[in-house]
């Protein structure tokens, strides 16, 4: 995993689901799903955040634990909605960050996150790995949501 994958909202971009459409060429493979390289990698420092939050507008923080307002409202509702729906905390990954480092959260992300079968990452957003589930991705009505959820 990169380090420079996770955005400053705590989003672990190695394992969003248009990230790895993107590095999957899931296009070329006759799937359609949004793309992205990463929020750093775009220079968009958060695509979650950028535009309410003046600190990572003018590029004061790195990741938002560093604000006093940690987390505020925009990213506490963004969480919530994680939680919820993809079973991943932008604010405990954060706090995470915070307490142990970049190099150790990237390591427990890697062991959480790892394609049992071929050692891929699986997507936060639907729980598939892009190289061993293509076939389940395809037959989804909704690419952005995880089988056991309503389909």
């Amino acid at each position: 995993m990169k380090a420079d994958l996770v955005a400053p909202c705590g989003m672990n971009c190695n394992v969003c689901a248009a990230y790895l459409a993107y590095t999957h060429d899931l296009k070329g493979k006759g799937l359609r799903m949004m793309y992205c390289i990463g929020c750093r990698p775009r220079n968009k420092p958060c695509a979650f955040l950028k535009k309410s939050c003046d600190k990572l507008r003018k590029g004061e923080v790195k990741y938002c634990y560093e604000c006093p307002t940690f987390p505020c409202d925009r990213l506490s509702a963004i969480d919530k909605r994680y939680r919820t729906q993809f079973r991943m905390s932008e604010i405990e990954n954060l706090r995470r960050i915070r307490d142990v480092g970049i190099e150790a959260f990237l390591e427990t992300e890697e062991a959480r996150w790892k394609c049992p079968r071929c050692c891929g990452f699986i997507s936060c957003h639907n729980g598939l790995c892009f190289e061993c589930d293509l076939e389940n991705l395809s037959k989804k009505n909704r690419p952005y949501k995880w089988d056991t959820d309503q389909d």
